[in-house]
């Protein structure tokens, strides 16, 4: 514990500060205040000290820098650790906050198309891993590992039907209560049934499909896949010979390919089953009415553009999920920042394709 042992004030040599004990952390306060309480000039006795740590050295540093003061019988040890203290007391350079005129619009802008650019490289690069993973499993069917598909098959798929198909029953119900709003203006609320049918079955059961999907499994993939990078055991897998491609991409990408057909059909069920249970109770369309219109407005084209859509999206969110969890490098805030990139790549992607696909059935007649 610092003592102040004497405290005195002379008109020829100033103020002395002499201490017994320590000056530590402990004491840094109330150390503080009784420097700050002697006229100028001091002097610091050090000559009875007994310990003092990095924030006891600061201060008395502090108090000759700012103040001119004088420190006498100091050990070789405490000259040594003000020494170290004065070394790092180097002003920090502030960075003042950039403007945003239209030069910095524009080079945030490049950098951001820059970025794209990188990552759109490293995706196909990765894309080209993955499928020379799938031919060293087909010519080497041993390698394929049917129990680790089996269980992403019930991640992916079975797990995921709860929650897909309430989403789905729930948007079939928004979907004829907004439809049919807009329709009784004109007195045409029985196309309702025609609405629900056609955007359910073409569009929104295997988009909404393939946007949860990514929210939940491209989010799970990049998850453990970041996890399994941190903790080391992608690379020992690398070191005895098991490649991280056949042995987890494979699987989680064969799993979503699969199932995200299978949810899409799902969804378009639930949707209709939705849609109709609204109509039913509020515009008093009977089920068997229901069921009868949906078979003459959904042409057969409608599902197959729905299915056809639902394995490639399924493609697309397996494989920017394991590519941004390969991707992890450093600390598990990483895997965060990596699961986070990887569903909004994701469902980037879906859209894009979606567009895309559009486009494509309507040149070819399936519209």
């Amino acid at each position: 514990m610092a003592e102040v042992t004497d405290q005195e004030t002379d008109q020829r040599h100033g103020s002395v500060y002499r201490v017994a004990g320590a000056i530590t952390i402990s004491r840094a306060a109330t150390t503080q205040r009784e420097i700050d309480a002697l006229p100028d000039p001091l002097t610091i006795d050090l000559s009875d000290i007994e310990r003092m740590d990095t924030v006891g050295a600061w201060i008395i540093y502090r108090t000759v820098r700012d103040r001119g003061a004088k420190v006498i019988g100091a050990s070789r040890d405490e000259v040594s650790l003000l020494k170290q203290v004065g070394e790092f007391d180097k002003p920090a350079q502030v960075v003042p906050d950039e403007r945003h005129n239209f030069i910095a619009g524009l080079r945030e802008l490049g950098e951001w198309v820059s970025e794209a650019g990188v990552t759109l490289v490293g995706l196909l690069g990765f894309f080209g891993a993955t499928l020379i993973g799938f031919a060293n499993v087909i010519r080497r069917p041993r390698r394929f590992r049917v129990n680790a598909v089996v269980q992403r098959f019930d991640v992916v798929g079975v797990r995921a039907l709860g929650i897909i198909g309430l989403m789905s029953f729930l948007i079939g119900i928004v979907i004829a209560q907004q439809g049919s709003v807009q329709l009784a203006q004109f007195g045409a609320e029985v196309y309702t049934i025609n609405l629900i049918g056609r955007i359910t079955v073409r569009e929104l059961g295997t988009l909404m499909t393939a946007i949860m999907v990514a929210g939940r499994s491209g989010s799970a993939f990049a998850a453990q896949l970041g996890t399994m990078k941190i903790t080391e055991e992608i690379d020992a897998m690398r070191t005895i010979g098991v490649s991280p491609v056949e042995a987890l991409v494979i699987p989680r990408i064969i799993a979503a390919v699969v199932m995200m057909p299978l949810l899409a059909f799902w969804a378009m069920l639930l949707s209709l089953i939705g849609g109709g249970v609204f109509v039913w109770l509020d515009l008093g369309i009977p089920p068997i009415t229901y069921i009868q219109r949906l078979n003459e407005v959904i042409p057969l084209t409608d599902m197959w553009v729905g299915i056809i859509k639902a394995p490639v999206f399924g493609f697309i969110i397996a494989l920017a999920g394991c590519f941004q969890g390969m991707l992890v490098e450093g600390n598990s805030e990483e895997v965060g920042t990596r699961t986070t990139t990887a569903v909004v790549q994701s469902i980037f992607l879906v859209i894009v394709l979606d567009a895309i696909f559009a486009v494509f059935f309507s040149s070819i007649g399936w519209v």
